[in-house]
């Protein structure tokens, strides 16, 4: 049955959540939050840049002597399953505990779950954890929820996990079981650069931790990133120079910018 609650807060998102992912974009400036990141070693350099240049600070360490310390430092977690060795598994579990102890907002990422039956195993058992956001693709959703991805089938997944969905493609959508939006913004050559969707979910762990509507945080993100794509793409002569024009493109985005060219419904 279609809420009319539900159908109110969504008719309010679309008319205001450019202004939203302003107003994110410059708290994450004001407030620089701490992000602490288990990506994979290809991601590590470009994340951290990527979190530099939206006005972030970074932590990277592994070590399960000390990534409790860190994780309870920060203001959010990005739990990417990219590389999936021992060292990561052991490290998810101490900063998963810490993040669920002191109740701080995380993204799962799970990387090539579509590829091998271990890693969708563990990436299963981390949402019983309860992410703030699972931020994937087509191919990872259908590994997940054993069905294709759409609007109806990620607002059905959401909701029975209570966790948002932030799923990437042409269009990028957002669904947390009662709301949903579609982000259409964003560049070809983001699909050329290695971790450019690790870093994108880093950024989503960043803006969970300035924003507490965990949806609002994940649309406003995957916006950001999308109109930093578009930017950079206008001056890229290709993947190369596309890599850094991006992390130029994030520093210098303004309020302006985003809301002028944000494409939500």
């Amino acid at each position: 049955m279609h809420h009319p609650q539900a159908a109110s807060r969504n008719g309010l998102l679309r008319k205001d959540l450019a202004q939203v992912a302003s107003d994110i974009l410059a708290r994450l400036r004001a407030r620089a939050p701490r992000i602490h990141c288990i990506t994979n070693t290809v991601a590590q350099n470009f994340t951290a840049n990527v979190l530099l240049a939206a006005g972030c600070v970074p932590s990277m360490t592994l070590s399960p002597e000390e990534i409790g310390a860190f994780v309870a430092g920060a203001q959010g977690l990005l739990v990417n399953l990219g590389t999936f060795d021992a060292e990561r598994r052991e490290a998810t579990k101490v900063a998963v505990e810490t993040a669920t102890q002191h109740n701080l907002p995380w993204v799962l990422d799970p990387v090539f779950i579509d590829r091998a039956a271990p890693r969708a195993a563990f990436a299963c058992d981390l949402i019983g954890r309860r992410p703030t956001v699972i931020r994937l693709n087509h191919a990872e959703f259908a590994a997940l929820a054993g069905c294709a991805p759409s609007r109806d089938q990620a607002m059905a997944y959401a909701r029975a996990n209570g966790v948002v969905i932030a799923l990437s493609g042409e269009t990028d959508l957002v669904a947390d079981g009662d709301r949903v939006a579609a982000i259409a913004n964003g560049h070809p050559l983001m699909a050329k650069v290695t971790a450019m969707g690790c870093a994108g979910s880093a950024v989503l762990a960043a803006c969970l931790a300035i924003e507490p509507d965990a949806f609002r945080a994940a649309a406003a993100a995957l916006a950001i990133m999308g109109v930093a794509g578009e930017l950079a793409g206008e001056q890229s002569a290709g993947p190369g120079s596309f890599a850094i024009a991006i992390i130029d493109a994030l520093h210098n985005l303004d309020g302006p910018a985003l809301i002028a060219r944000a494409r939500v419904e």
